[in-house]
């Protein structure tokens, strides 16, 4: 019987976000094998959210039939300041009280394999660079609009991770030194701006200051209940209010890739995250502002387009990232 090699395992990757955490077997040829999802509630704390990651990782190797040793390692991508070196997960903006956890280790330590951490937007442009809309493009940047925002860079087709493993906070570069103060404390973020979190909120005041909107009717007078999505249903509806809302987020997510563009002169700058879905609603005129204002040399060569690989960048990305490490 010929001898498995230890590329030729799957990898179980987890994609840990904010609202839900994504468990997938994935293959060396970037195949999808199995895959889970399971609510992150991360209001109720790290501890409870690790014993539900390690819940997820035991129902996806049970639903599998296969042993952690049958595994090439365990990738996880999550959200928030990695510490590469430490398997350390530093601050979430989005995982509230993650403050140093050794997310890494306590997975190494009770399945006894290779474990790996990486940033889940950093892991999601390696998904898209490898299998997705950036597949052949050697210099490109993405940016994950959900919740919040997340970047990454790849640089000469290679993930750029910076010093400690923590490079790509795009949705944490300031906009507007007058802003809105953030949830990582700062002021002004491209997050506080342009995300889906941002997007709602934004509604939710004109709407209660008495400006009038469909959105009123179509959460049945919750205007709590007021998310990204209805925003944008509203404004593919013909909702001023929330036409105004989205372009709003569109000029801001334009001036933060203003600055990408003049200082990465990127081919392409990929959209994901579920905002990506709103389409040409919000990058057209986020694309008309890089036009606008980025250098004229650099704003013609990059092109600006939506993601293509869905909630499943960040699992193929942790895979791509696991594989890529034994290469190395």
């Amino acid at each position: 019987m010929r001898e498995i090699k230890k590329q030729e395992l799957p990898v179980l990757a987890i994609d840990l976000g904010g609202t839900k955490i994504i468990t997938a077997l994935i293959s060396n040829k970037g195949q999808v094998l199995t895959k889970e999802y399971h609510l992150t509630l991360a209001d109720e704390g790290p501890q409870s959210v690790i014993n539900r990651i390690l819940f997820a990782i035991d129902h996806l190797l049970s639903l599998s039939n296969i042993d952690p040793s049958q595994l090439d390692s365990i990738s996880i991508a999550a959200a928030g300041a990695i510490d590469f070196d430490k398997g350390l997960i530093t601050s979430s903006p989005n995982l509230p009280g993650w403050n140093d956890i050794p997310l890494r280790d306590i997975v190494k330590g009770k399945y006894r394999i290779n474990t790996l951490l990486i940033n889940d937007a950093n892991a999601a442009a390696l998904g898209e660079h490898h299998f997705g809309a950036g597949k052949g493009v050697n210099n490109l940047i993405l940016l994950t609009l959900g919740t919040g925002i997340g970047g990454g860079i790849i640089i000469n087709g290679r993930l750029y991770s910076g010093q400690c493993g923590s490079a790509g906070e795009i949705g944490h570069t300031t906009i507007d030194v007058n802003g809105p103060r953030c949830s990582c404390s700062n002021i002004g973020c491209l997050e506080v701006l342009a995300s889906g979190r941002a997007v709602a909120k934004e509604a939710v005041r004109r709407i209660r200051q008495g400006e009038r909107s469909s959105l009123t009717e179509i959460v049945e007078g919750n205007i709590e209940n007021i998310t990204a999505e209805k925003v944008s249903i509203a404004a593919q509806s013909g909702d001023s209010l929330a036409s105004e809302v989205i372009m709003k987020a569109a000029f801001y997510l334009g001036v933060g890739m203003v600055n990408l563009v003049n200082i990465f002169n990127p081919e392409m700058i990929i959209i994901g995250g579920g905002m990506a879905k709103m389409g040409d609603l919000l990058l057209n005129p986020a694309r008309q502002v890089v036009r606008e204002r980025a250098f004229q040399l650099s704003a013609g060569a990059v092109r600006i387009v939506p993601a293509q690989l869905g909630d499943n960048a960040g699992v193929l990305g942790a895979a791509v990232f696991a594989f890529q490490q034994e290469m190395d």
